[in-house]
């Protein structure tokens, strides 16, 4: 996988478009699951997953080689944290806001033809739950936390994403699962 990788983007950086278009490929459910979990609703994830390939498709030839992956997060994480600085100077009401409060979109959603119906009721629960426990931490713990228990990436990994250093990976986590658990309770 990681010399395929390091291929595609090679090539990508030598003007290869479908190169690029087989990296959005094999991150853009990754990359997007991120940006959900950040900003909580499907349009503004989507909006910020395409600025983060943007951003990415037009800033590769900085890129200096290391995880692509990480790099490519850290991008998403950045577009994330402008989108909430966005939504902070602009609030917004949404017109359809009380018509169905409930996000049927979340990438968790996915219907299991062996589950029962109130099985899934309750994951659809939890997954809510767990949603709104994230949007109340703030920005900096919910993305270590994203980037940790959901991404599965390492301590090391996460510092890279989020530019800062282990101890404060460490203690952002910490942190953040704290007060998640706090919320679920």
């Amino acid at each position: 996988m990681a010399d395929e990788e390091l291929r595609l983007v090679e090539a990508a950086r030598r003007g290869d478009i479908e190169s690029f278009n087989a990296l959005v490929r094999l991150y853009e459910g990754r990359v997007y699951n991120l940006c959900f979990r950040m900003l909580g609703d499907a349009e503004s994830a989507a909006d910020a997953a395409q600025e983060a390939f943007l951003s990415a498709f037009r800033n590769l030839r900085s890129f200096r080689g290391g995880s692509f992956r990480s790099w490519l997060l850290r991008i998403a994480t950045n577009a994330c944290y402008d989108a909430l600085r966005a939504r902070k100077r602009r609030p917004a009401v949404s017109l359809d806001a009380g018509a169905d409060d409930e996000d049927v979109s979340s990438p968790l959603q996915v219907a299991d033809p062996s589950e029962s119906p109130d099985d899934f009721a309750l994951r659809r629960e939890l997954a809510g739950a767990i949603q709104h426990g994230l949007a109340a931490l703030p920005e900096d713990q919910r993305a270590v936390l994203i980037l940790s228990d959901i991404e599965w990436l390492s301590y090391e990994e996460i510092a890279q994403v989020t530019g800062a250093n282990l101890g404060t990976v460490k203690s952002r986590l910490s942190r953040g699962r704290a007060r998640l658990r706090d919320v679920l309770r």
